[in-house]
């Protein structure tokens, strides 16, 4: 694929900073139960409506220093990071897909997985309205995905749910304890769903291995003890994303691995 004109990759970054705008939006407000269309994006804490200006991805973060024009409240790191991330990840997509239905499809299961991760860090639960819909347009992406067959997408929802509710039922059967949430079950079948089955073992053993070291890092910094709660959910879409954009690569090398001569 050649490299497009300098010009179309700042389209598609500066796509992605303001989808990445409308994604704070519904990380804000779909745990409140709000409607992410109206009103229009205002201040939390004094309810001013943004001007136009002051609407702008990261530019306009770094015109108000960080603050409300308002009332001065600080404004959340979490606006421009967000922004960015869909920004890069858009440029990805639009590197590995190219302008085609495939990079629609997968753009929105990358929004999808930037708004339950943020949502899951900040309330720790995996909202309903994101991962259930994905389950079923992931398996309909199926049909138009040259890359995704539909018998790949259903086993890779029943797997990627399944896995992880044998898992959570077994570990509650073990320690009396809820080790896992059923958003997290949801979230890896809507993985499943848009990924295929083959992508599940990979998702599941790199966000055990994410989750894993960077789990004891924030126990040993917290001091709050082993049973410390955890957001799964950033690791599964971390994961789910390597996969999305390496899978073949991580699989063969796996592989190469495991042969025995």
């Amino acid at each position: 694929m050649a490299i497009p004109p300098i010009s179309i990759w700042l389209m598609v970054f500066c796509i992605g900073l303001c989808i990445g705008s409308f994604l704070n939006v519904c990380i804000y407000r779909l745990p409140l139960r709000k409607s992410i269309v109206m009103p229009g994006s205002y201040c939390p804490k004094c309810g001013h409506r943004l001007r136009w200006w002051e609407n702008i991805p990261v530019l306009s973060f770094l015109l108000l220093r960080a603050r409300c024009s308002s009332c001065g409240t600080r404004i959340s790191i979490q606006y421009p990071v967000v922004e960015l991330l869909t920004g890069f990840l858009a440029l990805l997509l639009w590197y590995k897909f190219g302008l085609n239905l495939s990079l629609v499809i997968y753009f929105y299961f990358t929004a999808g997985l930037i708004v339950i991760s943020m949502i899951d860090l900040r309330h720790q639960i995996i909202p309903d309205v994101i991962s259930l819909p994905g389950i079923v347009l992931g398996l309909l992406s199926s049909f138009v995905l040259p890359m995704l067959s539909w018998e790949d997408s259903l086993l890779g929802i029943l797997a990627g749910g399944g896995t992880l509710y044998l898992v959570a039922w077994g570990y509650q059967l073990l320690t009396h304890r809820e080790g896992m949430g059923g958003g997290d079950i949801k979230l890896l079948a809507m993985i499943g769903a848009f990924l295929g089955w083959k992508a599940i073992p990979m998702v599941i053993f790199l966000s055990a291995a994410l989750g894993s070291v960077i789990g004891l890092v924030m126990i040993l910094v917290q001091k709050k003890g082993r049973y410390m709660p955890i957001p799964y959910g950033p690791f599964l879409a971390l994961a789910a994303l390597v996969f999305l954009f390496w899978g073949p690569e991580l699989n063969a090398w796996y592989l190469k691995i495991i042969a025995v001569d």
